[in-house]
């Protein structure tokens, strides 16, 4: 064997003295190895701790309460005896602030949440409420700390014609309403304001409260803009459930005296009637000159 010869397994020699090759040569062989590896080279990232995490899971969480109490629901506190006994003071109610969103608007029979429409609560005292209340009343977390809103049930919508006479029992469209189903117990109707007849306006309501004879409703605001009736766009949702306290968990239907038949008489019949009276000209026009054309032929 000649001097200086070396066997097949030795690395080739670089005669300039240049280790540059032989270096990169080896780096490539290395990054090989590396990509044959089950984990492709790359060391296993630590997961963040826990108190890491925590303030972005606790960020994420008030997104979705502040998106959930603007557009889904809101908690309500109930703070009089207006409702009583549909509902009591103190009982916290969730309300749908969902459905007005696609156009959705107030129901005869329906609880619901609105705005002060004006000089109904003036002379109420509204408790001051901390920073930590007003924070979490505005996320969603704790009802409401704006106390101008008010509770009571639509007893009439736009269109409608309400009254109700003393001794009476309240009336929609000429339809007796069974109001003693719901209202507080012993409460008359109306006795203690009578009203009406009253037309409610186009895209307002008329609101009572259940316990009639404790409840400055729609009857004591009359001499007010909209004579007693709110505007629909003052109503914040309607109150779907009392959530709290536990043991007075319950939905809030409708009850069944505002489904009766004939109580839309003034809204949806006289339409239908209207166009039943257009349509009968059109099909007589219609089978006489059918009728001359048999006749000609």
């Amino acid at each position: 064997m000649a001097v200086g010869a070396r066997s097949g397994h030795d690395e080739p020699e670089d005669r300039s003295g240049n280790t540059d090759k032989v270096e990169s040569a080896g780096a490539a062989d290395r990054a090989q190895s590396d990509a044959d590896a089950p984990d492709g080279g790359r060391a296993q990232k630590k997961p963040r701790s826990f108190w890491k995490e925590l303030p972005l899971l606790i960020g994420i969480a008030l997104v979705l309460a502040l998106l959930i109490k603007t557009f889904l629901v809101q908690a309500f506190s109930i703070p009089s005896d207006s409702m009583q006994n549909t509902l009591q003071r103190g009982d916290r109610v969730l309300v749908d602030k969902l459905t007005p969103w696609f156009g959705a608007e107030p129901e005869r029979g329906e609880v619901v949440v609105f705005h002060d429409p004006g000089g109904w609560l003036e002379n109420t005292e509204t408790p001051e409420p901390n920073a930590v209340q007003k924070f979490l009343s505005f996320i969603g977390l704790m009802p409401s700390a704006e106390e101008k809103d008010l509770i009571k049930r639509v007893i009439g919508v736009g269109g409608d014609v309400v009254e109700c006479k003393k001794d009476g029992p309240v009336t929609v469209n000429g339809k007796a309403l069974d109001d003693q189903s719901y209202i507080f117990e012993g409460n008359s109707s109306c006795n203690d304001e009578p009203f009406g007849p009253i037309k409610v306006p186009e895209g307002r309501i008329w609101v009572m409260g259940d316990h009639r004879q404790n409840s400055l409703d729609s009857r004591y605001h009359q001499e007010l803009p909209g004579n007693g009736t709110v505007s629909n766009d003052e109503v914040v949702g309607r109150a779907v459930v009392v959530a709290w306290p536990i043991n007075r968990w319950a939905t809030l239907p409708i009850p069944e005296t505002f489904e009766q038949p004939g109580i839309n008489a003034a809204m949806g019949l006289a339409p239908g009637a209207l166009g039943l009276a257009g349509a009968v000209p059109l099909v007589l026009w219609r089978r006489r000159r059918l009728t001359s054309r048999r006749t000609a032929g």
